[in-house]
């Protein structure tokens, strides 16, 4: 459990003090440090946000005796951490609570060597060759639920290689900087100066942007074939329960995928999950890699799949880092991924305008117009949330009705800042070269074209099957979505589809979880059958 603290300490409030509770798990997490930790902070005594830092960082470090807090005068605010008297390569200017709190506990785990959001080792390797030089600045908001995965894996980046700084800003206390630079969405990553990313991210993404940019000196070796009984393809609730039930059977397994929990990290609050009548995505994705750890799986995550091959009865995947695994079994269950409109504008304005996640980046557009383009669930939830913070709220759906549940449509109606307008077909998407300004759409019914000047534009307009790798090798429908039995195998024998990349009908968590569980049993009985593995 040492190391965990993604698990045990999700969220701390900045309007309390650490209770006695808290302050017992961050000794346990902190029990297994060797080395000696100093918090140094430098703040401008008049700085507001200076009372919080002291108050918040000398209780985290009253919970060690390996750890103290020196203060000092300067401009602005800011917190580095030593290790032994050497600067850490990263730096707070922020507060570190809130989501940010656990990438504080992180941060001082990960410079110990331990926390289990450290890459396996050839992903170490990969970062450790990464060129000098390269400074990196992430712009985040303390209530953004996307941010800690961003500022954690650039935070692991600067740990495993030096030559690599990290500045974590909050733009909340940053804003002059924030406006200099129009910067609209969260968290924003900027590599020497230059615009890396905007918005939720893996390491192994990251990574990959910064070789792309900057290059790299690692050299995979020629690869070895490392054998498997199941290979399952994707890390989401679907692609666990296929791992853990393959697992319990003696099986040898691999997970290979971008990030555990997939989708799910990117979910606020769940309230459907039977037996557990709340919880939040990052709970769950805690939990999932929990149950994980208690069996002898192999998690090759931060990495993408490349190819897809079929050799003599196995599937073979070539990862992003030039690993090739095989297994007579794969299950897939890469899930989906948010739909774009694909309009002129869209891709231009990502982060200055454009945006998918009304939780994240709200808070940008209070006091602003926006819309929201889609009606389901998704959509109106999006509106209900940005009614709070912005003034004027337009839905438009390209249907002739709302398709979310009458609850939040009744919602909706009672909300005067929103507008709804059905029957339209957005076109394209409008700025002044920085920054949003309007959105083009149509009238479907009287062909009638429509501009409407805002500030932004939020997308949610649902999901599309993660299938392209696999579309060659299995059937698949109009919508990408793989074909499967009621034991969810393919068209291929030894390869099963399970969760939303399926035609499986309602993509909730809990049934992904079931197709999951169903997937590896069938190819469990059909290998003892030796029906078609």
């Amino acid at each position: 459990m040492q190391g965990d603290a993604s698990r045990y300490l999700p969220f701390y409030k900045p309007e309390i003090m650490l209770d006695q509770a808290l302050k017992e798990q961050i000794k346990g997490l902190f029990a297994g440090l060797k080395s000696k930790y100093t918090f140094q902070i430098t703040a401008a005594p008049s700085h507001p946000a200076r009372a919080e830092m002291v108050t918040l960082i000398e209780e985290v470090a009253a919970c060690s005796d390996q750890t103290e807090v020196k203060i000092a005068a300067g401009e602005g605010l800011s917190l580095s951490i030593d290790k032994d008297g050497t600067p850490s390569s990263f730096l707070f200017r922020a507060v570190p609570n809130g989501h940010e709190f656990t990438s504080l506990l992180l941060a001082v785990l990960n410079m110990e060597g331990i926390g289990k959001n450290l890459p396996d080792e050839k992903l170490a390797a990969r970062i450790k060759a990464l060129p000098a030089g390269i400074h990196l600045k992430s712009y985040i908001s303390l209530t953004c639920t996307n941010c800690p995965d961003v500022v954690q894996a650039l935070n692991v980046l600067s740990i495993l290689n030096p030559n690599i700084s990290h500045e974590i800003i909050d733009g909340s206390i940053n804003q002059e900087e924030v406006e200099k630079l129009n910067i609209q969405a969260v968290p924003s990553v900027y590599a020497n100066g230059e615009l890396l990313h905007v918005g939720r991210s893996t390491l192994g993404e990251l990574l990959s942007k910064l070789e792309e940019k900057f290059g790299t000196q690692y050299d995979p070796s020629s690869a070895e074939i490392r054998k498997y009984d199941v290979l399952i393809a994707g890390g989401g609730p679907a692609g666990v329960s296929a791992a853990i039930y393959s697992a319990r059977k003696g099986l040898k397994v691999a997970i290979v995928a971008e990030k555990v929990g997939g989708q799910v990290a990117e979910t606020v609050g769940i309230e459907n999950l039977i037996s557990v009548p709340q919880t939040t995505g990052s709970q769950l994705v805690a939990n999932l890699k929990l149950h994980l750890n208690d069996y002898p799986i192999d998690i090759l995550d931060n990495r993408k799949i490349k190819e897809v091959a079929l050799v003599e009865g196995q599937k073979r995947l070539t990862t992003s880092l030039g690993e090739i695994i095989s297994a007579p079994v794969l299950i897939i269950a890469t899930g989906a991924s948010w739909r774009r409109l694909n309009v002129e504008g869209e891709s231009r304005y990502i982060g200055s305008g454009v945006a998918f996640c009304a939780h994240c980046d709200g808070p940008f557009y209070k006091g602003k117009k926006v819309a929201v383009v889609g009606g389901g669930n998704s959509g109106l939830e999006a509106a209900i949330d940005l009614s709070a913070l912005a003034t004027e709220v337009t839905v438009l759906e390209y249907l002739d009705e709302l398709k979310g549940d009458q609850i939040l449509q009744d919602k909706i109606a009672t909300i005067p800042n929103i507008t709804v307008h059905t029957s339209v077909q957005t076109q394209r998407i409008e700025g002044n070269g920085n920054k949003v300004t309007a959105i083009h759409y149509q009238n479907r019914a009287s062909g009638t074209a429509q501009k409407l000047e805002l500030d932004g534009v939020f997308v949610q307009i649902g999901l599309k099957a993660n299938s392209d790798l696999f579309s060659h090798w299995v059937e698949v429908n109009h919508a990408g979505e793989i074909a499967i039995d009621a034991h969810c195998r393919t068209t291929i024998p030894g390869i099963y589809a399970a969760g939303d990349v399926s035609v499986v009908p309602y993509k909730q968590i809990v049934i992904a979880m079931g197709e999951g569980a169903k997937a590896a049993l069938s190819a469990f009985e059909d290998k003892i059958k030796d029906k078609r593995v």
